[in-house]
């Protein structure tokens, strides 16, 4: 009887141990696969600057997906994260974040939080990130996994993003990602002389593009076709001609 005491006493005191050692059983595969993504999709695709490519092996992005999905948070796609929203392709974040061509501690805007990783992302290298979302629950789920993960110089705001966020411009760099039919001009008047603007635009042909603003206007550069959810809201009513 004593000897079925002691090991029914012994199993017990494992039980509280286990739930941690199986989160750093997952911590660890979950590090080793963001390390092979960067290595394997991003850094083989000519994505060099290293403060991307250490933001990327720092952003847990398995935390910003569904759990039933968190398995393939590191694989080569997007990922549906409900509201009929996707968190975008790994190596589109990492390029679109490149394109900016941030040193550490811009001012930099987001159109579209989505999850909330691209803001994340961002909030590794520059010093203050603004990101605006037109759908509220995505708003709320967004900061709170920013929240939970510890980002304190991420400020998020449920509206429409085709009219920027004035109050905080002008913005060293302004990342888009989803695509409106047009650039929006207040988005473009919202840079820095010598801020970029990296924006996805087209309705079913989409071309991801670069604004820098210059003291003499802006210079366009166009990057490569891509896909992205449509921009809702006032982008609905735009005209499809671009500046």
């Amino acid at each position: 009887m004593r000897i079925a005491l002691l090991v029914l006493a012994a199993a017990i005191s494992l039980l509280p141990a286990m739930p941690s050692r199986l989160f750093a059983a997952q911590t660890d595969e979950m590090t080793a696969k963001r390390l092979r993504m960067v290595s394997s999709q991003i850094a083989a695709r000519e994505v060099r600057d290293p403060r991307v490519l250490a933001a990327m092996e720092r952003v847990p992005r398995h935390l910003f997906v569904p759990a039933e999905l968190r398995a393939q948070a590191y694989d080569d796609y997007p990922l549906p994260i409900g509201n009929d929203q996707t968190i975008s392709q790994p190596y589109i974040v990492a390029l679109m974040t490149s394109l900016l061509d941030l040193q550490g501690g811009e001012r930099v805007l987001e159109i579209g939080t989505g999850s909330g990783y691209q803001a994340a992302v961002l909030a590794e290298i520059a010093g203050e990130v603004y990101s605006i979302e037109i759908l509220e629950p995505l708003v709320d789920r967004a900061r709170a996994t920013l929240g939970e993960i510890g980002y304190r110089n991420v400020e998020l705001r449920h509206g429409d993003g085709w009219a920027g966020w004035p109050d905080k411009a002008p913005f060293d760099g302004i990342v888009v990602t989803a695509a409106p039919p047009r650039v929006p001009q207040p988005l473009l008047e919202q840079l820095k002389v010598g801020g970029k603007l990296v924006i996805p635009v087209g309705r079913f042909f989409q071309d991801l593009l670069v604004y820098t603003r210059t003291p003499r206007g802006y210079e366009k550069r166009n990057v490569i076709p891509v896909r992205f959810v449509p921009m809702t809201g006032e982008a609905e009513k735009s005209d499809a001609s671009p500046p």
